[in-house]
């Protein structure tokens, strides 16, 4: 009878004591917060080419417009 990977892990995990099974609890948030950043690019490209360019030109402007530079009275 093969074991499925779900319940494998369960009875492992039994066999640990607890500071053990935080430890692979927290690997396994690591895993899967590591997998998250990793699908983000992928995620994110179907939105490439969505912004017209002439917005693009403009944004491009008002960040040239609006960056270095030293408001002397601001402190």
């Amino acid at each position: 009878m093969e074991l499925t990977l779900e319940k494998e892990l369960r009875e492992q995990l039994e066999h640990l004591a607890p500071a053990r099974q935080r430890e692979v609890l927290a690997y396994v948030r690591a895993l899967a917060a590591q997998a998250a950043t990793n699908r983000a690019p992928q995620e994110l490209s179907r939105f490439v080419g969505s912004i017209e360019a002439a917005d693009l030109e403009a944004m491009s402007d008002v960040i040239d417009a609006g960056c270095e530079q030293v408001d002397l009275d601001e402190w």
